[in-house]
């Protein structure tokens, strides 16, 4: 199986229109190599036992706790992650290459992408078996080199300054010279990613189902080119000059290239494909749950003291 990394994105047109109501032949599981997985993983084996369904590991470039026979996932019906949002990641770039659904099941506190809890594990399968879930759809930065084989990136793809010299980056967008930055690097994200690197770094938090990707530059020395929202439709491309040490380029958190001079990347849409629930909890009140998002601490205070206490 070829390293997920590296995979080619599947064409929206193959992406079926409707869940299936059909209960899964096979799962496929991805696993956290440290967390405690073993009761999640018992109540999917007892439901798998209990409707003569096949498991599989699915194999991912991640450690991983031997769990089942390896497996390939386009042969999966539903690939299962369990661990946290990391590992359920990892899941969804094989299923993207294979075109088939995540359930990502969380060990220890809900993420935004592993969001089912183990105990209700079962019943999850029982409602993915029915066809009562609804795809969640990401999209994906198609990125290209003028050396390698194309990429693809759900999360977030980073040029970082390679060895101890600065990252020297010139941004163009559909042709348009955007900037021209000297420093540590820049991160291209989705709308997914900008809950992640990119919001650490001082980029925007895209809304879901806001249109678009994020270039958030990392410091700089000198200058001034904000982090900025590109269209759906947008050419970005990232030349890192022949005459200089170029940059390490890492995909959804995994080195891909130790050298890199240019990049093209653009969005293409509908590349994975999550199970979600319709009484599953919205995307932004995960990241306010989890202290992403935080309130100003006056207005948590004035909350606290009720509607008839005055404001200082």
């Amino acid at each position: 199986m070829a390293d997920p990394v590296t995979t080619s994105t599947p064409s929206a047109e193959s992406r079926p229109a409707a869940p299936p109501a059909q209960a899964p032949s096979r799962i496929g599981v991805v696993v956290h190599p440290s967390r405690s997985i073993d009761e999640p993983l018992r109540l999917l084996r007892a439901w798998t036992e209990a409707h003569g369904v096949d498991v599989v590991q699915i194999p991912v470039p991640h450690n991983q706790r031997q769990v089942a026979e390896e497996g390939d996932a386009a042969e999966s019906d539903l690939i299962v992650s369990i661990g946290g949002d990391g590992t359920t990641l990892a899941a969804l770039r094989s299923g993207a290459g294979a075109d088939r659904p995540v359930l990502g099941v969380a060990c220890g506190s809900l993420g935004a992408l592993a969001n089912v809890s183990g105990d209700d594990l079962p019943a999850a399968l029982d409602r993915f078996s029915r066809g009562q879930w609804q795809p969640r759809r990401f999209p994906a930065l198609a990125i290209t080199r003028p050396e390698g084989s194309p990429l693809f990136a759900l999360n977030d793809a980073t040029v970082l300054r390679a060895g101890g010299g600065q990252a020297r980056l010139t941004v163009l967008v559909d042709g348009t010279l955007y900037a021209r930055m000297a420093g540590d690097g820049a991160v291209v994200s989705t709308q997914l990613g900008s809950s992640g690197y990119a919001i650490s770094a001082g980029g925007p938090l895209l809304a879901p189902g806001v249109d678009g990707f994020v270039l958030t530059p990392l410091p700089q020395h000198g200058g001034f080119a904000p982090p900025l929202v590109v269209g759906p439709q947008a050419v970005l491309e990232l030349d890192l000059g022949s005459g200089y040490s170029g940059g390490r380029l890492e995909i959804d958190g995994q080195v891909a290239d130790e050298h890199v001079s240019s990049l093209t990347i653009t969005l293409r849409p509908d590349v994975a494909t999550m199970v979600s629930f319709r009484d599953q909890e919205p995307p932004l009140s995960g990241l306010r749950r989890r202290g992403i998002i935080l309130d100003s601490p006056r207005m948590v205070i004035e909350l606290e003291r009720g509607p008839d206490s005055c404001p200082e």
